[in-house]
């Protein structure tokens, strides 16, 4: 059995992106941060009451080793893993001069460092078999700074030349490295309790699916190699560039 690992399986996106792939007949290889184990064992439990696999495995992704064991984890009893996405958010709002050194570290070791982490070991059990796809989620911040997001801006602007660099190390080598520009808020719990016309956005589909997006993921895995997307953006109709 193959599997598909997904760093950042949360509720609304990650999640998504695991019932897409399990749907493909993959094992989805489920992980988010240790406290998260009963959320985890949910989706698990869901995605498997349709028929198709899915395992939990809770990793704090900023932890080096903890990542290196994830991977050989699944390696070893699972079956090698053809997809792996990084979905870490991190996403976080606090003036210049509010911003501690704590957060800003916190924020880039989340949405970047794991990322390196992630990326890494997915290349070093990938390119002796010569093929994977490694999908990284960016964000509007990953190309312009807002104001107030000077932490998450920094980290998602980092995590998208991290995939710019190994995709041109990697893609000689079989191994498809793609960036998503996610340029829009998602339809999630978490955007409704920041948006203030959060009913209306959805009413006039102004907010991204993450059905939809998942279904990006899964096309950007299945691409034939004469025609592979690096870099996919994603936003709802509406949305402005």
């Amino acid at each position: 059995m193959s599997a598909a690992m997904i760093i950042g399986a949360g509720d609304a996106t990650g999640a998504a992106i695991a019932r897409a792939f399990a749907a493909q007949g993959l094992t989805a290889c489920i992980s988010r941060r240790p406290r998260s184990h009963a959320a985890l064992e949910t989706l698990a439990a869901d995605i498997c009451a349709t028929g198709h696999q899915a395992l939990p495995f809770p990793c704090d992704a900023r932890d080096e080793a903890s990542v290196v064991q994830l991977f050989e984890t699944v390696e070893r009893d699972v079956g090698p893993i053809e997809a792996c996405v990084f979905n870490i958010g991190a996403n976080v709002q606090f003036p210049i001069i509010e911003t501690t050194a704590r957060v800003y570290q916190k924020v880039w070791e989340m949405a970047c460092f794991a990322g390196f982490l992630t990326g890494r070991e997915a290349a070093r059990h990938m390119t002796p078999r010569g093929r994977g796809t490694i999908i990284f989620t960016g964000a509007t911040a990953s190309l312009r700074g807002r104001a107030g997001f000077s932490a998450f801006s920094g980290a998602k602007a980092a995590l998208r030349m991290l995939a710019q660099s190994m995709s041109r190390e990697l893609g000689p080598q079989g191994i498809h490295v793609a960036h998503a520009v996610i340029d829009g808020p998602i339809d999630t719990d978490f955007i409704r309790q920041r948006h203030p016309d959060f009913d209306a956005a959805k009413a006039e589909q102004l907010l991204l699916s993450p059905d939809a997006i998942a279904a990006n993921y899964v096309m950007l895995h299945q691409q034939e190699k004469s025609a592979w997307t690096h870099e996919l953006d994603l936003r709802p109709w509406g949305e402005k560039f």
